[in-house]
């Protein structure tokens, strides 16, 4: 491939790819946009057929971040890394510090986080080797497990959408299409029931719709026949690309929100829920709870003020719908717009992160060892 002209086509300012032969690391960080703040974005361990895939799916999620922090309101840009590897058996803290070292190489333009395939014992390793790390745990002035936060955010995002398709945010009123309970889809079972509303659920793990139903009083069906149910609201929590054509037709729902990455197959298929007078809550403005909550620890953590920031995605949301009025464009569009319009204004007047050496955690002290031993500013 014509590497250049692909990062031209997708507006990348800068692509690492990191190779440590005694570690058996090969790893790409992406850096996509950093003209809000430094690029944050989780770090990806995933057994890729080709050198192309992982590059490609590198580009596309770390474009993903860009959008998904300005339309929070975040001063971060966007970036991602992955490195190409079975998670089940190719770990080491030897991969893991390697791989440490290419990120604080960076001095501060790219921060990463957890990821598909990693864990916060694998962030441990890489913490040792650089303080641009955030999901830590939280005796490093981390934020723990974000699915609560995450989950928050997508009932603020139903909420919003419940205002503008019915006139009101009474959740226990109407019903929901869960696809996946795994940790922020069954965060979300719990807000939904929490509420009274009543829940269809399936995931791939029986188990985990078994203790859906069982310990919350969901309804089960088939990992197929969700796209049949009569809810009000389709939530998809689990796997990417469930809204298209062969699913579309078959919708009996008024709404689509839910945590998982890209919902849309393509963008027709925004379009075609358009068409059909579904309300789509766009994915990456949905879930961006988990962005907000690790993006705290970049000033020392605190969880009230976590709470605080994730409700606000109910005003998001709404904003884009505003936008979608506004401009008669699909709500997906909506989103990218206005995202895009808030990098346009603060492009104007500041230019792209660079990499600095000053220490952007100043809620972290570490001690001789590289860990943190107590949580204040510096």
């Amino acid at each position: 491939m014509n590497l250049f002209e692909t990062l031209h086509q997708t507006e990348h300012e800068e692509v690492v790819f990191c190779h440590n032969k005694e570690a058996g690391l090969k790893a790409i960080i992406a850096i996509h946009n950093t003209v809000l703040g430094p690029a944050l974005g989780g770090l990806r361990m995933w057994p890729y057929a080709t050198e192309q895939e992982a590059l490609d799916d590198v580009l596309r999620l770390s474009r993903g971040m860009t959008y998904k922090a300005a339309v929070s309101g975040l001063n971060l840009g966007g970036g991602k890394s992955i490195i190409i590897g079975d998670p089940k058996k190719d770990k080491s803290e030897e991969l893991f510090r390697a791989f440490g070292r290419f990120i604080d190489s960076l001095g501060g333009r790219y921060i990463t986080a957890e990821d598909v395939g990693i864990d916060v014992n694998d962030m441990e390793y890489v913490f040792q080797e650089t303080e641009n790390v955030v999901g830590v745990h939280q005796v490093h002035g981390g934020s723990g497990d974000p699915s609560p936060f995450t989950a928050l955010g997508t009932l603020q995002g139903i909420k919003a959408s419940l205002e503008k398709k019915y006139g009101n945010q009474d959740v226990g009123k109407y019903a929901y299409a869960v696809q996946g309970a795994g940790h922020v889809g069954m965060e979300l079972i719990k807000l939904l029931r929490g509420e009274g509303a009543k829940v269809f659920v399936t995931d791939i793990n029986e188990e985990s719709v078994q203790k859906a139903v069982d310990e919350l009083g969901c309804e089960a069906v088939s990992l197929d026949d969700i796209y049949d149910v009569e809810a009000n609201v389709y939530s998809p929590c689990a796997l990417g690309g469930t809204v298209n054509a062969d699913t579309i037709p078959r919708f009996h729902f008024d709404i689509v929100c839910g945590s998982a990455n890209n919902q849309l197959a393509t963008p027709e298929d925004g379009n075609e829920l358009e068409r059909r007078g579904i309300l789509y809550a766009p994915d990456y403005a949905v879930n961006a709870g988990g962005l907000m909550n690790v993006s705290i620890e970049l000033e020392g953590y605190n969880r009230e003020r976590a709470m605080r920031m994730t409700r606000n995605i109910y005003y998001g949301i709404k904003k884009i719908f505003d936008i979608a009025e506004r401009d008669n464009i699909p709500t997906w569009q909506a989103a990218d717009r206005m995202a895009e319009e808030r990098i346009a204004k603060i492009g104007k007047i500041k230019m792209p992160y660079m990499a600095q050496r000053k220490n952007l955690f100043s809620g972290r002290v570490k001690n001789g060892h590289g860990h943190a031993i107590e949580n204040k500013i510096v």
